[in-house]
């Protein structure tokens, strides 16, 4: 559990954004190291204060269950990130658009449909995928990234048509039944709150609709409560061979597309949103709809996780607020280190190890733990990137500049280690060393 005096600083933090938003209730909740530490909540549901257990509508939060969903289809084999979504629904209206770039919002669809208003109208009134696009998409797919909620409506639509049955069913029985979230579900069920709009110029109420936004509900209608938001959080952070595995939502929280504003804090993964924030890189999702308020972010350097949740349709800065959550833990509480232990590594891999050199520029290859090599310039002059264990002794880049690159290790004819090949740069154990390995040769008298 957390110290005292951070679990009051959470607490004042929620109960300051609750006064000064104006929301009716407020709640939220912190996850470390895969427990909830921390549990709070300000205002009232039906007279009383609301509980761990009060469900909340998450808005667009449910689009980052519905990119699980399509990633769990991805890693099966059923499709591809780069197919087009008319290779598997036949009757989208924006069959050339891929999965990726419906996923990271760089399809470009607009943002909303037609008229009316779809978060606050009965679904029916869209009886079809056609009727979903309210005009042609406003760019080339590709091109930039511009928030689509009716992109998520038909990844929904195409995670139906691949099940067999509606995308919410599949989440259910693939997403929140392993994670234990009993209290996620497609309408409100008691307890929960009750969505408002806060009159702007006085304190007033106006209830909000709560309809069921049909073929739209894969953009933002679940419901669910802190503890299983912070279920999710953990799934975010950690990955459950029952839903995705590690590598697989790791893909998830890496940069995919730009802000619309080309901002430097804010990218998006694949069905993700992407926030620095204090010098901190965070992932999860911002929610609304007429209502309701709320925001999921992970922090994987810190294995922090929080959430809060509201019913006011504006006023609270809920994305904020969740980001000073996860900023309070992890200042007043840092993350502990692992301890250190040696590690277990084989004569080949530890041959490839220490300095080398791309022509004059020095390269160090270290290992981390007994799996994980890192490729970069000494003193931070050159690109590095981190690189798993591949097929026949190679190595694959994860991230970075060799993102995806081979790395091997070229032997001579006796066997001995010769250089290290990464797509055709050339790392020598001498600087452009003699021979005949590297392009353009070396002068007979060497350096001088």
């Amino acid at each position: 559990m957390l110290l005292d005096s951070t679990a009051y600083a959470l607490t004042h933090r929620i109960a300051v954004e609750q006064s000064r938003g104006r929301a009716p209730s407020m709640a939220g909740a912190v996850l470390r190291g895969r427990e909830v530490v921390w549990s709070g909540a300000r205002g009232e549901v039906d007279g009383a204060p609301p509980t761990d257990d009060t469900q909340y509508r998450i808005g667009s939060i449910t689009k980052t269950v519905v990119a699980v969903l399509v990633l769990r289809l991805r890693d099966e084999g059923r499709l591809d990130l780069d197919d087009r979504l008319g290779d598997h629904l036949a009757d989208t209206p924006v069959p050339d658009a891929t999965i990726a770039q419906l996923l990271a919002h760089s399809s470009g669809l607009p943002a909303e449909t037609a008229p009316p208003w779809w978060e606050r109208s009965d679904g029916a009134v869209r009886p079809d995928l056609a009727s979903l696009v309210a005009e042609p998409p406003l760019r080339a797919p590709g091109r930039r990234h511009h928030y689509s909620n009716v992109g998520f409506a038909l990844l929904g639509a195409l995670v139906g048509q691949l099940r067999g049955h509606d995308w919410f069913t599949a989440a259910s029985s693939e997403v929140f039944t392993p994670l234990g979230m009993t209290r996620t579900t497609y309408a409100p069920t008691a307890p929960h709150a009750h969505g408002w709009a806060v009159h702007p110029w006085a304190d007033l109420l106006h209830p909000e609709p709560a309809h069921d936004a049909g073929l739209m509900a894969p953009a933002g209608q679940l419901w669910s409560t802190t503890t299983d938001l912070a279920r999710f959080g953990d799934l975010l952070l950690h990955g459950d061979d029952r839903v995705l595995p590690a590598a697989t939502v790791e893909e998830m929280r890496r940069p995919s597309a730009p802000s619309e504003a080309g901002d430097p804090d804010h990218a998006q993964g694949l069905g993700v949103q992407l926030l620095r924030h204090g010098g901190r890189a965070l992932a999860g999702h911002t929610g609304s709809m007429p209502g309701f308020v709320a925001t999921l972010w992970v922090d994987p350097a810190e294995d922090l996780a929080a959430v809060a949740v509201a019913n006011a349709t504006s006023g609270p800065a809920i994305g904020t607020c969740v980001a000073e959550l996860l900023g309070l833990v992890a200042e007043r509480e840092p993350r502990l280190p692992e301890p250190w232990r040696p590690a277990v590594v084989n004569e080949q891999v530890r041959a490839l190890l220490g300095p080398w050199y791309w022509g004059a520029a020095p390269i160090a290859v270290r290992l981390e733990g007994s799996d994980r090599l890192t490729v970069g310039g000494l003193g931070g002059r050159a690109r590095a990137s981190r690189f798993r264990p591949g097929p026949d002794g190679t190595w694959v880049g994860l991230d970075g500049y060799y993102a995806g690159e081979t790395l091997r290790a070229v032997r001579g004819a006796d066997g001995s280690l010769s250089h290290l090949d990464l797509g055709s740069f050339v790392f020598t154990r001498e600087p452009y060393a003699p021979g005949e390995v590297i392009p353009g040769g070396v002068p007979d008298d060497g350096w001088r």
